[in-house]
């Protein structure tokens, strides 16, 4: 699996709060499965264009 977050902008956007080293893993994954769920609704909808409400 490719890396889909940047760790810097993580880190910026939790402002002051310690991120767990694995809390990126478990980030990419989340965001893996979104964009896997958003693929199949674009699919069901016969479009190849994902948009957003397919979030």
């Amino acid at each position: 699996m490719a890396d889909l977050i940047v760790k810097a902008a993580v880190k910026d956007a939790l402002d002051d709060k310690n991120v767990a080293s694995d809390f990126y893993d478990a980030l990419d994954d989340r965001v893996d499965e979104l964009l896997d769920e958003a693929a199949r609704r674009a699919e069901a909808n016969d479009r190849k264009t994902v948009q957003p409400r397919d979030l």
